[in-house]
């Protein structure tokens, strides 16, 4: 009883593991739809780790839609370099319906390069719109304006391989936004013609070596900022203003150090002269001792002194205290 229990067990085993590497329902229904395909070949797919579910489903798919181009090998080297099958086929599937020149090769090389290639047949059937961010820019005449606008966008399927993305669009088109703006005698003009900027910003091909093409450039909105003319004027009556209060401030201190610098000059020539008159005795004296100075001569000097002095007091105007 035992031995028959193991037994049963072994065989359900073994059926178990035939049916995982030899897929035999999905051969049945690959055959059903057409497809030819072997057991044999869906045996060494589960050898080389390649799922056989997704390659029958693509091929059927593909079969189903009149690609002949597609087959097992290309879909299992796509899967085995990391590609999506699925949405290669489904792509393709797509660009057929809708008439766009798209083949195997295109499609894988753009799923490999890491793009939704479904999403960018799609793109290519339904344009996508893009609204910018606001872009501020400003006029000759001094006033800021924000502006909104909506970039609508067709994939370029040849140039999804290597082309820019959304970003280098929305970059463009906001540099469009502000030399347009920038270029602009009056804010007026900008508020009453926003086709001006659409216009001339699409002249510019501004998709060129991106992975899309610009339909159209809509202005949405456009706002009235600051008066950068008013505010750029009065910073720099300010920064003059600074300026010249620090010129006017280093006049001063030059004035104050100059003022200083007389006054301890003067103290120094009166300190000399201080000096000067207290060698005046001494020198009398010694002339006295010499005979160099008589004392007529002392008294005539003390005269001319005398004289002197009431000179000076007449020439000072009289103080009202000594009327």
């Amino acid at each position: 009883m035992e031995i028959s229990i193991f037994l049963l067990a072994g065989v359900i085993i073994l059926i178990t593991v035939f049916f995982y590497f030899v897929p035999f329902l999905l051969w049945i229904s690959a055959r059903v739809s057409g497809v030819r395909i072997s057991l044999l070949q869906l045996f060494l797919m589960r050898i080389r780790k390649v799922p056989p579910q997704i390659i029958v489903r693509a091929m059927i798919e593909a079969h189903k839609a009149g690609l002949k181009a597609v087959t097992r090998d290309d879909l299992e080297a796509h899967y085995l370099a990391g590609g999506h099958v699925e949405k290669v086929v489904h792509a393709l599937v797509s660009a057929s319906k809708a008439n766009i020149d798209l083949d195997l090769k295109m499609a894988t090389a753009i799923d490999l390069a890491g793009r939704d290639v479904f999403q960018a047949v799609q793109m290519s059937v339904n344009p996508k719109v893009i609204d910018t961010p606001p872009v501020t820019a400003v006029a000759k005449d001094g006033i800021q304006l924000i502006a909104k606008a909506r970039v609508t966008v067709r994939a370029s399927i040849r140039q999804l391989v290597g082309g820019a993305g959304e970003d280098t669009i929305l970059a463009r088109v906001g540099e469009g936004i502000v030399s347009s703006i920038g270029s602009s005698e009056s804010h007026k003009h900008v508020l009453e013609n926003p086709d001006s900027i659409s216009k001339l910003v699409l002249k510019k091909g501004l998709d060129s070596g991106t992975a899309f093409e610009i339909l159209s450039i809509d202005i949405a909105d456009i706002d009235i900022g600051k008066n950068i003319g008013a505010t750029l004027q009065i910073d720099q009556a300010q920064a003059d203003k600074n300026i010249a209060q620090a010129k006017a401030e280093e006049r001063r201190a030059m004035a104050i150090a100059l003022e200083q610098e007389m006054k301890a000059k003067a103290q120094e020539a009166r300190a000399k002269v201080i000096e000067a008159e207290a060698q005046v005795p001494q020198a009398m004296a010694e002339a006295f001792r010499s005979g160099n100075l008589g004392i007529m001569d002392y008294y005539k000097m003390r005269n001319i002194e005398a004289d002197t002095s009431m000179r000076d007091a007449i020439a000072k105007p009289m103080k009202k205290d000594d009327k």
